[in-house]
């Protein structure tokens, strides 16, 4: 019986008192939506088709287009790839885990890399660090970017809290930012000069960013909160922020700007029912020490949906069998759609013509 009581006393301990390194802090969620409405379940993704990485490489994250239209993703080591062709072709191997990318006004590619920071590249074995820090703070989670016509480069940091490196990976990281909810993230601007500077803060979990045609604003995905904000650059309003899309059926990850004032975004899963538990810090420090197999995860239910600049719903595609995996972002280039996934074995593209009609 003393052992008993002993090894009970182990449990309750473990439970109550074991160092973990989230802190969880109280968040009322908004009670989801659910995917009713425009958001209500369809197979519209059935017909694409999984082009994989060669050699089992994993995680094409995000796509980005060229001048002369080479469409261009990086897996989870950091292998460049060209992906507009039959077979995804290897240009370079930049190791860290790129998760970004836009060509810039330069024929440049930039690249988000989470492990390093704001990188670019010009060609096979020309990569070059453009910051990793601001004001000697490092970026330590960068996430996604958008390159303005002057070279301007807007980029997220998902966290201040946790780094990818040394966390294992983005996915889990992902996980601990959003269920601790600490508003570490934040988004930067570097200017064509080099100067680093944050322009927007307080984010819980900092994913895809998107200029509109003007420049005028800056879409910014939050993540932890299934919301969507608008940052005006220019105008009256310049450096002022507003909600633009709320209470989300899912939590948003890449925006991809089309230029024609639409935009195409993935979420990277439903909401998930664990949010029920975040008025809870205490409650969901005891079930982080249960291990993962408790832990929330992301649902693998694959969602794109695009919109325009009033925050209208123009069409929204679903792979509710998750047959894709993780969905991160979703593009058209020329007569092929892409959707691109977080640690798939590749990447999902369809005729254009094969996408339903905007609403």
């Amino acid at each position: 019986m003393r052992v008993f009581a002993i090894f009970v006393l182990g449990i309750l301990g473990f439970l109550l008192f074991w160092p973990i390194p989230v802190e969880p802090m109280k968040y009322d969620a908004p009670q989801s939506p659910g995917l009713t409405g425009d958001f209500a379940p369809n197979r519209m993704l059935d017909t694409a088709k999984m082009v994989l990485l060669p050699d089992g490489a994993i995680g094409p994250e995000d796509l980005a287009v060229g001048p002369d239209g080479v469409v261009y993703s990086a897996d989870h080591d950091g292998t460049l790839y060209r992906i507009d062709g039959p077979k995804p072709l290897v240009l370079d191997h930049l190791s860290g885990r790129p998760l970004g990318l836009d060509v810039g006004p330069d024929g440049a590619l930039y690249i988000a890399d989470s492990f390093r920071g704001l990188m670019r590249w010009t060609g096979a074995g020309t990569l070059e660090l453009l910051t990793d820090s601001i004001d000697e703070d490092p970026v330590i989670y960068a996430n996604q970017l958008a390159v303005a016509r002057d070279g301007t480069v807007f980029f997220s940091n998902s966290s201040d809290r946790f780094d990818p490196e040394t966390m294992g990976g983005t996915k889990p990281t992902s996980v601990m930012t959003i269920w601790e909810q600490s508003p570490t993230g934040y988004v930067a601007r570097r200017d064509p000069d080099g100067t680093v500077s944050k322009i927007a803060e307080g984010f819980v979990y900092t994913n895809g960013v998107a200029l509109s045609p003007d420049e005028d604003f800056l879409l910014i995905a939050e993540t932890g909160r299934a919301r969507v904000h608008r940052l005006w650059l220019k105008g009256e309003k310049a450096g002022q922020s507003e909600v633009f899309l709320d209470n989300l059926p899912g939590y948003p990850d890449n925006i991809e700007a089309m230029g024609d004032g639409t935009y195409w975004m993935a979420f990277a899963s439903p909401r998930v029912p664990a949010e029920v538990l975040m008025p809870f810090p205490f409650l969901r420090k005891i079930i982080w020490r249960l291990g993962p197999l408790v832990r929330p995860a992301p649902i693998e239910h694959g969602i794109v949906v695009q919109f325009d600049g009033t925050g209208k719903i123009l069409r929204v595609l679903q792979d509710p069998d998750g047959r894709l995996g993780i969905t991160t972002g979703a593009r058209q280039v020329g007569d092929q759609f892409y959707v691109m996934t977080l640690e798939s074995p590749g990447f999902a593209r369809m005729p254009a013509s094969a996408l339903p009609d905007p609403n």
